[in-house]
């Protein structure tokens, strides 16, 4: 007797082979995962990253209906997934052994992905996949941005938010001198430095428009016009931050500059980027949700039975 290895097809069968993948992606990756976890508790700037997963899970819950209402599995495209995956494992396990020194987890973890989703493919199938898209690509959040983009991002809020709040010292009256990122006003000089970026408001202004355009939108590029609009939104909410703090300190108190609303009052500002992006969520929303009219085809006359008086048959017209 020849023994086969089939999968069961029931859902919890095919949940509880799913959920032994994860467990064994997770002990496989659990130095670079744990490695990115530390990074994420060490840094603001990625400290993102240990909510992605939640999140993530949380939407895979919410539409289960929608992405589980299709059985299947996917072996090719999975099997792809998976080749994928442990190329990028071992590249991050070159770039580790090559250089002493590189923290960098990105390939592991992109590797991490490509196997959780090959599993996913391959338990669930395609039109699952398909249907859990945004969920399971959210995951990739948690790849945190080599270092070299990650500083030119930064460099360029920092631009930014040094461009919008000149502007606004201006519209103020204040005398001002500006040297690059440096201002030099009346009783105090301050620095756009890399810690007034708002590089982690930033990433959450983004995290929640992509999340809101998921939830609320249903065309892609409605979902595409609210990310890009929050582009020039998190320029300005950042330049009025640096500037309302800058002229508290000039003509109130030097202290703003070092107290509470300077270290803590991000979620204030965070607040005004979402009021200035909630109307144009609501007509996205509102024109996305207008009901298609249709013209009313005109009903034809009742047609009448007339008698032919000569053939003795029934006419109609």
């Amino acid at each position: 007797m020849n023994a086969s290895f089939t999968i069961p097809e029931s859902q919890a069968h095919r949940n509880y082979w799913f959920a032994a993948c994860v467990v064994a992606c997770v002990a496989a990756f659990q130095a670079p995962l744990r490695s990115l976890m530390q990074m994420a508790l060490d840094s603001d700037t990625y400290s993102h990253i240990l909510i992605v997963p939640i999140i993530s899970i949380f939407l895979l819950w919410m539409e289960r209906e929608r992405i589980f209402q299709n059985e299947g599995r996917n072996r090719a495209g999975a099997g792809v997934l998976f080749a994928v995956g442990i190329l990028l494992s071992a590249i991050g396990w070159k770039q580790a052994s090559l250089f002493a020194g590189s923290d960098w987890p990105g390939f592991y973890i992109l590797g991490f992905l490509c196997l959780l989703w090959a599993g996913f493919l391959f338990f669930y199938g395609a039109r699952a996949f398909n249907a859990g898209l945004f969920p399971l690509l959210f995951l990739l959040l948690m790849v945190p941005l080599p270092v070299f983009l990650l500083d030119r991002f930064i460099a360029w809020l920092q631009v930014g938010s040094a461009d919008v709040a000149e502007w606004i010292f201006h519209l103020s009256g204040i005398p001002i001198l500006r040297r690059g990122l440096i201002f030099i006003l009346p009783q105090v000089s301050i620095e756009v430095a890399k810690e007034c970026s708002g590089i982690r408001s930033t990433q959450a202004l983004l995290i929640t428009c992509l999340l809101a355009g998921h939830l609320f939108l249903r065309a892609n590029w409605r979902r595409a016009a609210l990310l890009v609009a929050a582009v020039p939104v998190l320029i300005i909410k950042n330049g009025v931050r640096i500037a309302t703090l800058t002229l508290l300190a000039v003509r109130v108190d030097p202290s703003f500059l070092t107290g509470r609303l300077h270290h803590d009052g991000g979620f204030v500002f965070f607040a005004l980027a979402m009021l200035i992006l909630l109307p144009l969520l609501w007509l996205l929303q509102k024109t996305e949700a207008a009901p298609i009219r249709f013209r009313e085809k005109k009903s034809k006359p009742a047609e009448k039975e007339i008698l032919d008086p000569i053939a003795g048959k029934s006419l109609l017209r």
